[in-house]
This record gives structure tokens, sequence and C-alpha cells, in this order.
């Protein structure tokens, strides 16, 4: 385990954090932060650029091996394992969501309607449908097989609760479309066009789809002082579909902002790095502050300017994708090295049994059985459908996600007080299992199992 070199002024600090990172008994799945203000800037900037540095290396042995370079990524950090994280928690959470807007305004950038004529329908069902039924059975594993510290396997329905397994479910609903396109090139040939647009669209609209659901099921397990079931449930369901709506809504107000902005403001490519962050921001935070949901807005945003038409033939929409990628990728491996350096890798171990156990309920069972139920509403094979089910690698949203749910696992009702350190630190170590095994199995299987699905004889036979 490679150690970051601190002064001794940190010596005290240093005994005492490992002095109860020995204890393991209190202490949850997100290091403490150090004092600020006690790591000298040179230091920290050498030791961010070194590890930024070291990513490069990291993605491309991993491209070479056929893994997502995301999972290298968050592997490094793990392997690097500071003995401090340099961040707080409250700044984690700050930038996993500055973070997922802009990786939200980016996936509607990416989405071309004209790519999924014909099944536009069918990828909205599979994106909104596919997550909550996958997420509803994955749920339901979770809490036959879980401990009640979720630290095991110990079959039946009374031991975690079922509140805190439709949270880690919940958590796992949304696949990764950057690292699903990843793996896909390798196999580009093999595959049909129209079905590598529905695996992209499915993956960029299911990210505010679990990001929403994760929300309902909080607010339907961590309310109090409700005068009923029926009442929460009701309620619940009006804040989830009125932040669908506010969040529909502004990101098409803002789209149109915009629109505006590169008809009339942009008069050089070198300004559209700064137009696409500002118009990203701008759509989450109207609509956090108005009550709706601001990553169906980022999300939304980017999808209207993708499809608008404009004046400048050189200053495109496509133009603004092609800037913001740089950028984008930056983010996605912000949020997976920043996880991987805040994670203890000790604390990972009792949760590992159950993370494979959930890891194969959902490679094997949750996301195939979503994606095969609603085959009746599909235009495409069954040979295509087994493919789309495989294209479920978990990414950013999933670790993101994970810290809300940490969060929220204290304030879920009617849950022994005792348990909640444990579930804490169990439940993130699942969600972070699960990612890891996710990525690296399906990583590797995907272009051997778009082979073996004879794909290729689509494209030959398509006009």
């Amino acid at each position: 385990m490679l150690l970051i070199p601190l002064p001794g002024v940190f010596d005290s600090s240093l005994a005492t954090i490992v002095a109860s990172f020995s204890e393991g008994a209190e202490t949850t799945l997100i290091r403490p932060p150090m004092a600020p203000g006690i790591v000298p800037l040179p230091l920290m900037m050498l030791t961010i650029g070194g590890i930024f540095l070291g990513t490069l290396a990291i993605s491309r042995f991993s491209l070479k091996i056929g893994v997502p370079a995301i999972l290298g990524v968050l592997l490094f950090g793990l392997l690097i394992n500071p003995s401090v994280t340099l961040f707080s928690h409250d700044t984690i959470l700050r930038l996993q969501v500055l973070s997922l807007s802009i990786l939200l305004f980016n996936a509607g950038l990416e989405t071309d309607i004209r790519s999924i004529r014909g099944f536009l329908e069918y990828g909205i069902i599979l994106a909104v449908g596919g997550v909550i039924l996958s997420s509803l059975m994955l749920g339901l594993i979770i809490w036959f097989v879980a401990s009640p510290d979720a630290g095991g396997i110990q079959l039946g329905f009374r031991q975690m609760p079922v509140a805190v397994a439709m949270l880690i479910a919940a958590c796992l609903g949304s696949t990764d479309a950057g690292a699903t396109m990843n793996v896909l090139q390798l196999v580009q040939r093999a595959i049909p066009a129209r079905l590598s647009a529905l695996v992209q669209f499915e993956s960029s609209v299911n990210d505010p789809t679990g990001i929403l659901f994760l929300g309902l099921v909080i607010g339907l397990t961590t309310l109090e002082g409700a005068s009923g079931g029926q009442q929460v449930v009701v309620e619940q369901l009006q804040t989830f579909l009125q932040k669908i709506g506010s969040g529909l809504l502004i990101g098409v107000c803002v789209s149109y902002l915009g629109r505006f902005s590169l008809n009339r403001l942009v008069r050089e490519s070198s300004q559209l790095l700064i137009l696409g962050i500002a118009v990203g921001l701008i759509s989450y935070g109207v609509a956090e502050l108005m009550g709706g949901s601001g990553f169906i807005s980022a999300y939304v945003a980017g999808l209207m300017l993708r499809n608008h038409t404009y004046r400048n033939a050189q200053i495109t929409p496509e133009a603004l994708q092609q800037t913001l990628l740089p950028f984008n990728n930056m983010t996605e491996i912000t949020v997976f090295l920043i996880f991987g350096l805040s994670v203890h890798p000790l604390e990972l171990l009792p949760a590992l049994p159950e993370g494979i156990v959930v890891a194969l309920a959902m490679m094997l069972v949750a996301r195939p059985a979503s994606v095969l139920l609603l085959q009746r509403f599909s235009p495409f094979t069954w040979r295509d459908s087994l493919l789309v089910s495989w294209c479920g690698l978990r990414g950013a949203v999933p670790l993101a996600l994970s810290f809300e749910m940490v969060d929220a696992i204290p304030r879920v009702r009617g849950i022994d007080p005792a348990t909640v350190p444990s579930l804490v630190q169990n439940a993130g170590g699942i969600v972070f299992c699960v990612v890891v095994i996710n990525l690296l199995v399906q990583g590797l299987t995907l272009p051997h199992v778009a082979r073996w699905l004879r794909l290729s004889e689509e494209v030959a036979g398509a006009p």
C-alpha cells in the first residue's frame, strides 16, 4: 500500500487516525478529513498533479486489457490510499453534485434524437421502467440475503431493514453510458448502429431516473410524523412528479438561453467550453432553487441544445460536445478518483461477500429480467435485448449516490440505532464492491457476449 509522505507535524494526527482505523467500531466508510491548513499547498498540488498523471497511465493499461478506464482509476485511488483524505465529507458531496450536473448535461448533448427514431418510446420505457423494475427486484434480493448489519450473508426476510435494502438497490439503478460505450467500441463493427444508439440513449436517460428514484425511496423511508402510510406515498409521488415536471420545463427554458448564446454571444470555438459549463450549472441551479430536479433539467437542457438548429455552421452543439469532452472525462475521472481515495480498503472486507452476491444478482437476475419483461414494447430481437441486458455497467452515478444513501440511513424510520454505524459502513461498501465487480466482469466479457450473439449478421444484412 502506497502512502503519501507527510511532514512530521502530522505524526499526532496520524496516530489518532490509525488508532481509530484499527478499532473500526465507530468509523464510517469515508475517512475523516484533516484539519484545514495542515496540508501545505505545494504538497497538495504535487500530490494531486501526480495522481492525475498516474490516472493517464492506468487508463491506457485498462483499455489494453478491455476493462473500462474508470475502473482502473477507481482501483488506482484505492491502491494509493493516503493515510488521510484531503476532502471533507461535505466537500465531496458538493463535488459529486457538480460533477453529476456536468455529466448529465453532456449526456444530453450526446443524444441525437434522429439516431433513435423508431424506438424513442421504447428507449424511454426501458430507461425509466427498467431502472424501477431492476431496483425493486434487487432490493428484494438484498433484503433476503443480507445480515442485519449488511456485513454478511444470512437468508430470510427478517434481517436487514427493507428500507436499507431498497436504498442500496436504488443507488445501483442507473448504468454508465461512458463505460458501456467505451467497451462497445472494441466491437463496434459487430453491433448494429441502431442497437448501439439504443444502449447509449438508455444509459443516458436512466441516470436522472435513478437519481430521482433514490430521492423517492429516501422520502418514503425517512419521513417522520406522517399521519399515515398512504399519505406518505401520495405526498412523495406528488413530489417525485413535481420534480420531473419542473426539471423538464426549466431544462427546456434554459436550453433557449443556451441557443441564444450560441447564436448571439459566441463568436469563436474557444468560448464554447465557458458556455457549456455555464448552461449546465445554470440549468441545475435554477431547477433546484425552484423545487425541480436539477439533474433532469441539466440533461434536458443538453438534449434540447443538441437538437436545435443554429445560424453559425461552425458553432454547433456537436462542436460544443467535442469541446466539453475533455472536461467531461476529467469530471468522471474525478468522481472515481475521489471515491477511491476516500475509502478505507480494510473496511470493505465485511461487505465483500454480500457485495459479490448483490453484483451477481444484479448482472444475472435483476438487469436481464427488467429488460426482458419490457420486451413486448421492443422493436428489437431477443438477441438484441440480451446484449442490452448485459450492457448494464455501473459507474459514476451509483458511487456519487452512495454518499446520499449513507447520509439517509441514520434517518430511516424504525431502524435500531445500535446497527446504524455498521449499516452505514457496510452499505457503502456493498455499492463500492458491486461497481468494481460489475465493471470488471461485464467490461471483460461484453465484447465476447456481443460476438457470441452473432449480431454481426444483422449488421451484414442491414441495407
